[in-house]
């Protein structure tokens, strides 16, 4: 799980879905009683992963900001060395937002296009627990796990 810095060296937390931000929260939570990808589904769906898009921009604001306001001007080795060290972790975290943005991107067309909440390999319904918890998915865990399985196997040859 990726970690996200606050200010600089301060304390971390993961970076999930589930720190990502609901606008408009009502209280609303997609429920297998109801028709699946209804249109109050699909709305919940696309404010969670606007509100996610919009958290990355102010957390990668907030690393400019910092970036430009402080400089590496430590005149211990030592220190200027772990600040480097410091910030270079940053903007790996922010490089790996970068790449998630593009996902959520994809996850936004996907709703528009109608095939938001539906695996790409077998065409079935996504799990609502796993769409909650990572709204970016493009496979059920079943085809996800396969979909690994492969892929280990075609590294080892």
């Amino acid at each position: 799980m990726a970690t996200v810095l606050g200010e600089r060296g301060k304390s971390a937390k993961p970076a999930s879905t589930q720190d990502a931000p609901t606008d408009g929260d009502d209280g609303y939570r997609p429920s297998a009683d109801e028709p699946f990808m209804n249109p109050r589904q699909l709305e919940y769906f696309r404010n969670k992963l606007l509100a996610w898009k919009d958290a990355i921009y102010r957390e990668a604001q907030d690393t400019l900001s910092q970036l430009q306001s402080d400089s590496l001007r430590e005149s211990d080795l030592t220190d200027r060395a772990s600040s480097e060290t410091d910030w270079s972790i940053e903007l790996r975290t922010r490089d790996r937002q970068r790449k998630l943005i593009a996902k959520i991107d994809a996850a936004i067309r996907r709703i528009e296009e109608g095939e938001y909440g539906y695996c790409e390999v077998t065409g079935e319904p996504i799990s609502l627990g796993r769409l909650e918890a990572r709204p970016i998915a493009t496979m059920t865990v079943e085809a996800q796990e396969r979909h690994e399985r492969n892929e280990r196997v075609s590294r080892e040859d």
